[in-house]
């Protein structure tokens, strides 16, 4: 099956095949990075195709969300596959096969279903270029077995940086060493490593020599069309504290419940806090504003936009401000969108690391908050996503757990809404970096670059060999006027 020669699609296009678990009607953040590459890249004469999971289960980050589907392409084919066909484990079955070192049923299931319907789709469409987009993690064995079985390189697209990120959870440390391992392993094949930070990109350098020279780092973003129609207004009259996505309040109980255990084992890297990514914090500080102040009762509201856990209610439900607080469950997009463009003031809050570390990730929802124009506080370690929210401006940073400093931007921001401050510095030269326009012509750059090094290395260019398709040097995306020529927005990237 292998030997796929030099033959793009129709009119000289280039075929792609995304290998995308979570894609609409998936929703959640995990299905905004695939979709919206999928989207804009027939601009740049690329024909895409995808392999997706499909609706079933309880999956909390894969929601349904139907309404994102308008926005594929015509062109796009979609081969959906549903795993739940039979019914999963039990959760304590699974997290005890896990714990023995097996694969989550979750992901063997996905990558079997993934290498049949990839196989069909190579065969069907002859794709050249593949992108794996992770996780689920698997995702890399399965562009790695299409590879080698059909003579195509595969690229590596990875939406959190894996054994890396300093966020994950495992049994223990010896869990994690095995899984750093499979990590080396199953991205050893790949012909690029597309890391969505500056600092994953540099932690995965430093990790895997080897990789160096093929590691790079494409953004998370926003697209300029979601922001298009107008918002309602609605509850102008109050200052709404808004936050949109997943809390991970049970993870953060939990570890400090078991910390000790956590500590003897391994189980989060030393230094990691988890609590911090929730509303605790926040609670905590509203708790005090309102012993200073019991007149903000009436003023203020805590907006949580996303499908709660039981710890998320339970907090809330305890706290001395739970009528302040309000939970809208999952929303589409859209809606969400809406809800954070209505905003006075954005929370984003991370997990806590050691001072002297740094983040590797940077929430999907950062960019769009970004793009809203609203004030923004970060309740986030040191790392991009502080480094970002201080140079675009209009944005208070903080501790994750610092208390004191949440309620003191609350309170700066809360006097200027009632005062009828408008909102204003913002640095729209940065954020507009981050359109998805950009960032899918970053990619273009990435695939034609794989691509031609294929053919290269083959020595099988031909005199009617077709050039790098959809690039242009001098690019300028309008209205914002960010040439990709000034992107380099932090030490670590590669300029292509």
């Amino acid at each position: 099956m292998s030997g796929h020669s030099r033959t793009a699609g129709s009119e000289g296009r280039v075929r792609v095949l995304f290998l995308a678990y979570y894609f609409p009607p998936l929703g959640g953040a995990g299905s905004q990075r695939t979709l919206k590459f999928a989207k804009y890249l027939p601009e740049h004469g690329f024909d895409v195709s995808v392999v997706s999971g499909s609706l079933g289960g309880e999956d909390r980050w894969a929601p349904a969300d139907r309404a994102m589907c308008r926005e594929i392409d015509a062109r796009t084919k979609v081969s959906r596959v549903n795993i739940y066909e039979r019914p999963m484990r039990s959760q304590r079955l699974s997290r005890i096969m896990e714990n023995l070192g097996h694969r989550s049923e979750f992901g063997h299931r996905w990558k079997l279903s993934a290498i049949e319907a990839g196989r069909r789709t190579c065969e069907e469409l002859r794709p050249e270029i593949i992108v794996a987009t992770m996780s689920p993690f698997e995702t890399a064995e399965v562009a790695s077995q299409l590879s080698q079985e059909f003579d195509i390189p595969w690229i590596a697209d990875l939406r959190d940086p894996w054994v890396l990120d300093e966020w994950q959870v495992y049994p223990s440390r010896w869990h994690r060493a095995i899984r750093l391992r499979r990590m080396r392993q199953s991205l050893a094949s790949a012909s690029s490593v597309i890391m969505n930070t500056p600092e994953a990109a540099v932690r995965v350098r430093s990790a895997f020599p080897t990789l160096e020279p093929r590691v790079i780092h494409i953004t998370n973003g926003y697209d300029a069309e979601d922001f298009e129609l107008p918002v309602s207004g609605e509850g102008s009259n109050l200052f709404r504290i808004v936050h949109s996505g997943a809390l991970h309040t049970m993870a953060g109980l939990r570890q400090k419940r078991l910390k000790l255990v956590y500590d003897l084992l391994g189980r989060t890297q030393p230094g990691v806090e988890l609590l911090g990514r929730s509303h605790y914090y926040l609670l905590k500080a509203l708790e005090t504003w309102i012993q200073e102040d019991p007149g903000i009762r009436d003023k203020v509201r805590l907006d949580l936009v996303g499908t709660p856990s039981e710890g998320d209610l339970k907090i809330a439900e305890g706290s001395k401000v739970s009528g302040m607080v309000n939970f809208f469950g999952y929303l589409s997009h859209y809606d969400s969108l809406a809800k954070v463009r209505e905003a006075s003031l954005l929370f984003l809050p991370m997990h806590g690391i050691d001072s002297g570390a740094k983040a590797t990730i940077v929430p999907g929802k950062t960019y769009e908050y970004m793009a809203t124009g609203r004030p923004v506080l970060g309740a986030v370690p040191k790392g991009d996503c502080r480094d970002m929210l201080e140079a675009v401006g209009n944005c208070h940073t903080c501790a994750p757990n610092d208390v004191e400093g949440i309620l003191k931007a609350i309170k700066v921001e809360y006097a200027k809404w009632l005062n009828g401050d408008s909102v204003s510095g913002r640095n729209w030269e940065m954020v507009g970096r981050f359109e998805r326009r950009i960032l899918t012509h970053e990619l273009v750059r990435e695939l034609n670059r794989v691509r031609d090094q294929r053919y290269v290395s083959q020595s099988v260019m031909t005199e009617d060999a077709e050039p790098s398709v959809g690039e242009d040097k001098n690019f300028e995306f309008s209205p914002s006027c960010i040439t990709l020529n000034s992107w380099n927005w932090r030490q670590g990237s590669r300029n292509i």
